[in-house]
């Protein structure tokens, strides 16, 4: 069964710049192995969110450009009411165990991010989040340093 891997802000950020690092390179040989192996890369709207607004403020046209393309190459996941409310029973969640991952006034984009993911793992999906922290994220769905899934 493929799984279906949701690119947090971090590996969506890197896989989507235009320039050549090795960081950038590792991470779009990840993204065609992932591919060819038939796992399904996904953009959530959330990291899209979180990576479009910082390439906006900076004026990164080129950037822009090709988050735009990775965006309509990729599935992408928009964020319904049924993400937002189950985001909301994960924010409180977290705070009465005392383990925010985010400000009380901040959006937390992690959690409606962990949000996308439980509902496709109800739906009977193989679903694991692709981060560059997924320490946040693993209390609530299954979260991975992306280099580390196979």
């Amino acid at each position: 069964m493929s799984k279906l891997i949701l690119l947090d802000s971090g590996p969506l950020g890197i896989v989507s710049n235009p320039s050549k690092s090795e960081i950038i390179d590792a991470c779009r040989e990840w993204v065609r192995k992932q591919r060819a192996q038939g796992n399904v890369i996904i953009v959530p709207e959330i990291a899209d969110y979180e990576v479009r607004r910082e390439l906006l403020r900076a004026d990164k046209t080129s950037g822009l450009a090709r988050l735009n393309l990775i965006k309509n190459t990729f599935a992408y996941l928009p964020i319904t009411t049924a993400v937002m409310l189950r985001a909301a029973e994960f924010w409180a969640q977290a705070r009465k165990r005392g383990k925010p991952s985010a400000d009380n006034s901040a959006l937390d984009a992690d959690v409606i991010l962990a949000a996308q993911a439980a509902i496709l793992i109800d739906e009977g999906s193989n679903v694991v989040i692709a981060s560059s922290n997924p320490r946040h994220l693993q209390a609530f769905a299954p979260a991975a340093q992306w280099e580390m899934i196979a």
